[in-house]
């Protein structure tokens, strides 16, 4: 099973991105876990440029599709800026809209801090409209202490550890019982 991993956060100190390490270091056997750092290299969405025959479709777009398409699933850590989603994720996700692979889709969210409420539910929002499969039971806050924390911190603490891996474990049935 192939999952995609994105953050929300370009950081690259950033407890979502740490999050998604450790959720790659505690998958479950038989998954993969591929953390997709290339939300930065979007450009800006041009529904101009998003053409039915997809000839204008810039490069990094059809690649970011592509890797989306080819995923089992898709995991999401994002941090909540402002009362909202990073505008860097909300611009790849403008960029599947239309895509014909991403209707279905498994998602599920991970989130860094217990203290967001308005980003996860935007992000809930959109991938509704985006007609992804929201897998509710595999998606949660997960209470990292400090100001940072590495992928091996969060692998080794034996309660951030059982509910990740409560998470993954519930990600893979929802996306095994869609097969």
């Amino acid at each position: 099973m192939h999952i995609l991993a994105i953050s929300g956060s370009l950081r690259a100190e950033s407890k979502n991105r740490a999050l998604l390490e450790a959720a790659q270091l505690l998958a479950p056997e038989g998954t993969r876990i591929a953390l997709d750092w290339s939300l930065a290299a979007l450009p800006h969405f041009n529904p101009d440029l998003d053409t039915v025959d997809g000839a204008t479709l810039p490069p990094a777009a059809r690649r970011w599709r592509d890797r989306v398409g080819e995923a089992d699933g898709v995991l999401i850590s994002s941090p909540e800026y402002a009362h909202g989603i990073p505008g860097v994720l909300k611009n790849a996700l403008d960029w599947l809209v239309s895509s014909t692979t991403f209707p279905g889709k498994p998602v599920a969210l991970l989130g860094a801090s217990t203290m967001s409420a308005y980003a996860p539910a935007q992000l809930r929002e959109i991938l509704t409209t985006m007609n992804a499969r929201f897998v509710s039971e595999a998606s949660l806050a997960v209470p990292i202490p400090g100001a940072s924390a590495s992928a091996a911190a969060i692998a080794a603490d034996p309660e951030l550890a059982r509910m990740l891996r409560g998470a993954l474990d519930a990600f893979v049935v929802a996306i095994e019982d869609r097969a």
